[in-house]
């Protein structure tokens, strides 16, 4: 067991240990096998706590709101809400725009919320894990950076264009639809026309779920490089601490703006729905 725990550390210590540690997910079987029935606490975690804070924070403004003199978190929370329902407007001109304005504030919120862990920093998200978990303990803090996540929300999105083409054109407007369209009704181009529009039901979650997980991961993986070069030396310290907080400076606009193109594209996605081609 010494000699484990010897390897382990050194293991630890390199680059690629250090990098593979804090890329690695607090991962636990829900059977008695691997594989797809495994069930990343760190993420789960971190995305049920951070929709019940972003949510908690927004419920508590709006419950203190007054007509007077708004304060600081009221003003700010309107903002966030004008700004929102303006863009949702833009976009959707049917008549569930009080379904669609609340679900596209959510989905911001709360991947705002979670890209924005990104900021925290692994090396102390290690430590306090560490501390109450074990010295190997594996604790992502992001879970936006972990494709389950992305991959869920896009599907979520995914369902209720689906829900929404069939409740405003019927099951048969909707099938109808998949055949016909948009090359036309023609019998012979029914197999073009589905195969077409299979490719664009396929390719929605996919690239929706892949560009969120893609730009996180690929944020994570740049702060750990430059932690690492951070740890070289002297010059690496101070050219690693000038290079990350510029990269910290430019991550503010990725966080947000990958948080504001997710929710777009879920307003695009369901305004379509109430679409015909």
């Amino acid at each position: 067991m010494a000699t484990e725990h010897a390897d382990n550390s050194q293991h630890a210590l390199t680059p690629s240990g250090y990098i593979e540690h804090h890329l690695s997910f607090n991962a636990q079987p829900m059977t008695d096998g691997a594989g797809f029935w495994t069930l990343h606490v760190d993420t789960f975690v971190m995305s049920v706590a951070l929709g019940l804070l972003v949510m908690g924070l927004v419920w508590m403004v709006a419950r203190r709101a007054t007509s007077g003199v708004p304060t600081k978190g009221q003003a700010f929370v309107e903002l966030v809400f004008g700004f929102i329902d303006d863009q949702v407007k833009n976009i959707f001109h049917g008549n569930r725009h009080s379904f669609i304005a609340p679900t596209a504030l959510t989905v911001f919120l709360w991947v705002l919320a979670m890209n924005s862990m990104d900021f925290l920093p692994v090396d102390w998200v290690a430590g306090i894990v560490s501390f109450f978990g074990g010295e190997h303990a594996k604790w992502r803090a992001v879970p936006t950076s972990d494709i389950n996540t992305t991959f869920a929300l896009a599907l979520s999105v995914w369902i209720l264009m689906i829900f929404f083409s069939i409740k405003v054109k019927g099951l048969g407007g909707w099938v109808h639809e998949l055949f016909c369209s948009p090359f036309g009704s023609k019998v012979w181009v029914w197999p073009a026309n589905f195969l077409f529009n299979l490719i664009e039901y396929v390719s929605k979650p996919l690239s929706h779920s892949l560009r969120l997980f893609g730009n996180m991961y690929a944020g994570e993986v740049i702060f750990l490089l430059l932690g690492l070069w951070a740890a070289t030396g002297v010059s690496g310290t101070i050219f690693g601490a000038i290079l990350g907080a510029g990269w910290s400076i430019f991550h503010i606009l990725i966080v947000a703006l990958q948080a504001f193109i997710f929710m777009m594209l879920t307003v695009v996605y369901l305004a379509m729905a109430h679409e015909s081609h």
